[in-house]
């Protein structure tokens, strides 16, 4: 029998205070309501722990892309308001009404099937229009948008709750980009005060415009990377005080010494100019571990930094710890702090040439997740 996940030596470690504090630091910067997004297993920390930690915090609105993530959390008791964001398909719209899941409608189409499940269940649907100003993903022209938004405004069968756009460029502070999307945003928004109908939420800001763009924040700020204390964006400004909510550890599984001009791993892409020293660390791509990070990242053991040395296994890597020691069982940090140093989500994105995000929500269910400062 296989052993449990629990005793693997290699975990991640979600540390819950540090996201109650990133709320109330965001809370506290843009002083708007917030919806916190936790689509992509809540950006690789865990869907339904990080869900309901929210929902303790008191978080006013909750994210998913999928309706199947809607339904899990709303299955694990959380109450909160819940948006799907992603598009949807008609046989889809029963389960959002039944499970209390809000609807991102993103076309007069979209809209009359929504109309058709909530007439044919007896029970309205609430309801979130999807404007494009600039994406050019879903959701209708912001200068085609009257017709919609106004067919919107007299359902009989669904609740206007919100209006929304997505940004596009508002990592980069210097983008031009976010000013003209606004623009777009608030002239569709206005076909609503036209109407005279009250003026739902409107959401623009993602975590760029959270920190960048302040005219953006609306009436509800929608942040994702940024809740989990993690930079977008090289580019981003840091102003707002945030701190990083995962740490990924291992420990030492193998210990040899390698002979000057021995081959490492597969490929036979790197050996030792002289006898070294190296390790064995006991994950691998298999876990999400990114393999461009062969031979180009770093870990930390007893608070040094060390280099990864060949190709990333699927299930392993090797570490170059050159003259120095390390045992079996030592702890060995790759992402997070130990000693003096520290090791970033964002620095080991830049290693491997790819954003932040896929970092994260690359790390599977394979390594098991610990829940800390609850």
């Amino acid at each position: 029998m296989p052993p449990a996940a629990s005793e693997r030596p290699t975990r991640i470690a979600v540390h819950l205070d540090h996201l109650a504090f990133n709320l109330r630091s965001i809370r506290a910067h843009v002083g708007v309501p917030v919806m916190g997004i936790v689509k992509a297993n809540a950006y690789g920390h865990g869907l339904v722990s990080v869900a309901l930690h929210l929902q303790a915090q008191g978080v006013e609105q909750l994210g998913v892309a999928f309706v199947e993530e809607g339904i899990a959390l709303r299955q694990a008791g959380v109450t909160v308001p819940i948006l799907v964001l992603g598009g949807i398909f008609g046989r889809q719209v029963a389960q959002f009404i039944l499970h209390d899941l809000e609807i991102t409608v993103s076309s007069l189409d979209k809209l009359r099937q929504v109309e058709a499940a909530a007439q044919a269940l007896g029970r309205k649907a609430v309801i979130h229009l999807k404007v494009d100003t600039g994406m050019e993903r879903i959701g209708v022209h912001s200068y085609s948008a009257r017709p919609f938004i106004e067919a919107a405004v007299a359902s009989n069968w669904c609740i206007l709750k919100g209006i929304y756009s997505h940004l596009a460029c508002a990592d980069d502070p210097q983008s031009p980009m976010t000013g003209q999307q606004l623009e777009r945003f608030l002239e569709a928004c206005a076909h609503i005060e036209r109407t005279g109908a009250p003026m739902p939420l409107r959401h623009l800001a993602n975590s760029g415009g959270v920190l960048h763009f302040p005219a953006t924040w609306l009436d509800m700020v929608r942040p994702g990377i940024l809740l989990y204390g993690v930079q977008p964006d090289p580019a981003s400004r840091r102003s707002v005080d945030v701190r990083p909510v995962m740490s990924l550890a291992s420990q030492v599984v193998y210990f040899k010494v390698v002979k000057a001009g021995n081959t490492v791993s597969y490929g036979a892409t790197w050996a030792p100019e002289r006898d070294t020293r190296v390790v064995t660390i006991p994950i691998g791509y298999g876990d999400g571990y990114p393999r461009a990070l062969s031979s180009r990242g770093e870990v930390l053991i007893r608070g040094h930094r060390y280099p990864i040395v060949g190709r990333v296994c699927m299930d392993q890597f090797m570490v170059d710890i050159d003259q120095d020691s390390a045992w079996n069982e030592d702890e060995v940090v790759l992402i997070g702090s130990q000693g003096d140093d520290v090791l970033t989500v964002e620095a080991l994105a830049q290693q491997a040439g790819v954003i932040p995000y896929e970092i994260l929500v690359g790390l599977n269910d394979r390594i098991p997740r610990e829940y800390r400062g609850i």
